[in-house]
Formats: structure tokens, C-alpha cells, sequence
């Protein structure tokens, strides 16, 4: 069957009947905190007009500079829904892998990388709980340069702000360039891109796969927040209107757990009665598995536009938590290989490579690609902030490192993904390749060559 095509999509009698299928609503209290943790991912303004400063930022001394890098643990969430993801290693060991390699290597502009690592507990995410870890590591550990993984509350980047303490967002957040200047100099990404250039590829390839042909419309799925809105009054709503593809947006209220089911639920139900054939997901969140189960409730099936903020591998890894069919035509934009292709592609690439061998020196591997999904984030953004310190000039703070990163930031290629996006942005993965779900090897794979997010 074409792949822009739809037909026999009615639901299957049999899922409704299926044990998995109940439970996934059962579970969904818990469950949705592997797709992951309060899923309000993109946050609201707030620049504080923060000035360049004099001075040395905090964590700086006379030698050595203080960099925290935050590990999500999901290990009690996967007990309690039985969701699968493959381990990723001692983050720890990894950590302190990277800190030898910087010292060993001229440190961060002659200064020694003094690495902490911090657990952060994803059952437990809260509003309380971000501020709490955000203090200590801008009050206890006095940090210069935070790595965050799994951060999505809306008070997490601000606080670090008001600390001046530099951001480096290995979590798949979805900030666009207005974002990262709100909170400038302090936020940047070394391994993702920016949202906006993204959103634009994303509908230039769900065109081409025929997401725009359907004659029933397109829902779109996105999390309630100030840069989703942005985004899509910006970008995808004239988007679709030039297109002449009928659509509506469904925004989701991420506040908690029960409000984002019981608007996922909502959406699904309007989605259902328009007869929508396909959806498409803004603002990241990674609510394509959310969705997948709130659909479960109402009897609503569709395709679905896929990238990699929407968590690939949930689909791949949990055959028995997800409804049926419904990853037949899953296509869209894929720019981080660690969280969607899996061993269908050569591990390690070229890209990857570089920081495999970082990791390599200090006996540290991984059997395969899915397991270094959040060590080569790391090891970018420790890449990153090397290449800025080593050209830094006057006092070792943000303001000096940013203007000293735009030197070179160009010639920067994430480990962890593709292309080269400094140039035009905080956000270093310049480039992606088309995506696809295949029903043999039930798996996603990449197809065509790599593009770039500014054609």
C-alpha cells in the first residue's frame, strides 16, 4: 500500500478486547513519566535582561572551572509499567571519562574540569523537585556549566538563568532561536536542533509523504505553551493553510499527569469524529506514545509524523504496550541516531566515532547505539564547552564563552547527530535524514542522504 495513502484504517474489534490495550490506560498515571517526566517541555519567556557582567562566573576559580552533569533515573518507572529501554551505562564512570579526557587535553582554556555528577529521581519530577536540584547545584556545588538531561519543568532553565550559570540542554527540549535568546547567553544545545528550522523540515518531508494529500485533514497534537504557540502560528498553521490542508490544533494542558491523559483523551475523541486520517505532534514532549494510548481509549487510529523529539524506540521497544497498526507509515524527520535507528544503521558512525573513541580511552563501550543515547550528549556538550573555553579571552564567564564559541562554533558536528547548526543558531545538529518506520525489521531506519535544517 502507498505509503500517502489510508485505506482499510477502521479499528481492529480484536485490540479493544486486548488485555494490553486496557492496561495501557491503567498505567497511564505512571506510564507516561517514561515518555518522560511532566511533559510541560517547553517552557514560557522569561529573560530576566540579564547584562554582561565583569568578572568570573560562579564555579570558576583560579584553576580548575565546575561543570554538573544531571542523570535521569527511570529505573523505578520501568518496574512499575514494565516499559523497556536499553541501560546506558555507569553515567558516573562516563562522566568522570570526560573529565580526563578534557584535562589530559589542555583542560578548558588551561583550567581543569572539575566534573559532579547528579541522579535525578523521574518518579518524583516536580515543579518543588526542579527548583530544589536547580539550588543545589547553583548554591551547593556553585556550577559554571550545567548538562540537563530530563528537566522539563517550566521553572528549571529560568532558575538556572538567574543563576548565570551556562546551559548545555541534553534533554530533547523543544527551544527555538527566540528561546534561546530570551535566556541568552546562557542556553544552548550541542547535540539537537533548533525548533523552528526543524518544524519547517518536518512538514517539507510529511508533504512529500503524502500527509497533506489526505482528504480528511491533519490533527495536530501541542503541548500548551508559549514557544509551541509561537511556533505554530508562525510556521505550521500558514503552512497548512498555504497547502490547503484542513486541520485543527489540539492544545494539551501538560500541567500534571491527569490533565495531559484527559486532553490527549479529547483530542483523539475530535480527531476520531473529523475522521482525521493523520496526526502530527509539536513541541516535542515525546506525546506520540501518550497519544498512542489515549487513542487505545476512544477507538482512534491514524498515521502518525514522527522525528525524534516523539521517543522512536518506545515504538520498537515496547511491542506489547502499543496498539495495533500503529506504526504502519510512521515517517518523519530523524536527526538524533541514538533514540530511533538503533542497530539498523552502523554503530558507531562517523559523527559518533569521535566520541567513542573519548569514551574508549578510559575502557568504557557500549554493545550498541541505543545505549550511548545520553553519553554522547554528554561528551557534545563537553566538546562544546572546550572549544568555547580554549578560545575564551578576559574573564572566564558566560558572556566571554558565548562570544568566544560563535568563533568556531561553525565548524561543530554533534557526535550524536548530524550537520553543523551554530552557524545560525545555539542549537549545534544542523542536519537529519527521513526517518521511517520498517514492518520487517520492526524497527525505524534512515533513508535518502543527509539534508540541512536551513535548506
Amino acid at each position: 500500500m502507498a505509503l500517502g495513502s489510508r485505506k482499510n484504517r477502521s479499528p481492529h474489534p480484536s485490540m479493544w478486547r486486548d488485555k494490553s490495550a486496557l492496561l495501557r490506560s491503567g498505567l497511564v498515571s505512571v506510564g507516561l513519566v517514561v515518555s518522560l517526566v511532566g511533559c510541560s517541555a517547553l517552557m514560557p519567556g522569561g529573560n530576566l535582561g540579564l547584562s554582561p557582567q565583569a568578572g568570573d562566573g560562579p564555579g570558576v576559580t583560579e584553576d580548575s572551572v565546575k561543570v554538573v552533569f544531571i542523570g535521569t533515573d527511570l529505573e523505578a518507572v520501568q518496574e512499575i509499567t514494565g516499559f523497556k529501554t536499553e541501560p546506558v551505562g555507569d553515567l558516573k564512570a562516563q562522566v568522570k571519562a570526560l573529565e580526563t579526557w578534557v584535562n589530559e587535553n589542555g583542560g578548558l582554556g588551561g583550567k581543569k574540569m572539575e566534573a559532579v555528577y547528579r541522579l535525578y529521581d523521574a518518579v518524583n519530577d516536580s515543579v518543588a523537585a526542579e527548583e530544589q536540584l536547580c539550588k543545589q547545584i547553583t548554591q551547593d556545588d556553585e556550577a559554571f556549566a550545567v548538562v540537563l538531561t530530563g528537566q522539563y519543568q517550566p521553572n528549571a532553565r529560568p532558575c538556572y538563568q538567574r543563576a548565570q550559570t551556562l546551559m548545555f540542554d541534553a534533554a530533547l527540549m523543544a527551544s527555538d532561536q527566540e528561546f534561546y535568546d530570551e535566556m541568552a547567553p546562557f542556553l544552548w544545545t550541542a547535540s539537537f536542533p533548533e525548533y523552528g528550522a526543524f518544524t519547517e523540515a518536518q512538514l517539507d518531508v510529511m508533504k512529500e509523504e503524502g500527509f497533506f494529500d489526505a482528504a480528511n485533514g491533519l490533527g495536530v497534537i501541542a503541548a500548551d505553551s508559549a514557544i509551541n504557540k509561537r511556533v505554530f502560528e508562525k510556521i505550521v498553521e500558514p503552512r497548512l493553510k498555504e497547502e490547503g490542508v484542513s486541520s485543527e490544533v489540539s492544545w494539551i494542558d501538560t500541567t500534571d499527569m491527569t490533565s495531559l491523559f484527559q486532553t490527549l483523551t479529547q483530542a483523539a475523541t475530535t480527531f476520531r469524529n473529523k475522521r482525521y486520517e493523520n496526526v502530527m505532534f509539536l513541541g516535542g514532549s515525546r506525546m506520540s506514545s501518550m497519544f498512542d494510548s489515549a487513542s487505545a481509549t476512544v477507538q482512534y487510529k491514524a498515521r502518525y509524523a514522527m522525528s525524534s523529539f516523539d521517543n522512536p524506540t518506545y515504538f520498537v521497544n515496547n511491542t506489547g504496550q502499543i496498539s495495533e497498526g500503529v506504526t504502519e507509515g510512521m515517517v518523519g524527520v530523524g536527526f538524533h541516531p541514538p533514540q530511533e535507528v538503533g542497530d539498523s544503521m552502523s554503530f558507531p558512525n562517523e559523527n559518533e566515532k569521535v566520541c567513542i573513541d573519548i569514551f574508549a580511552e578510559s575502557d568504557i563501550t557500549w554493545e550498541n547505539r541505543e545505549g550511548a543515547r545520553v553519553g554522547l550528549p554528554f561528551c557534545d556538550a563537553v566538546r562544546l564547552l572546550k572549544a568555547g573555553a580554549d578560545e575564551l579571552s578576559g574573564d572566564f564567564n558566560a558572556w566571554n564563552w558565548a562570544k568566544a564559541v560563535k568563533t568556531v562554533g561553525g565548524d561543530f558536528t554533534p557526535s550524536s547527530g548530524f550537520g553543523q547548526g551554530l552557524k545560525t543558531s545555539n542549537a549545534a545538529a544542523g542536519g537529519y535524514r527521513v526517518m521511517r518506520f520498517d514492518e520487517e525489521c520492526k524497527c525505524f531506519v534512515y533513508e535518502g542522504e543527509e539534508r540541512s535544517f536551513n535548506e
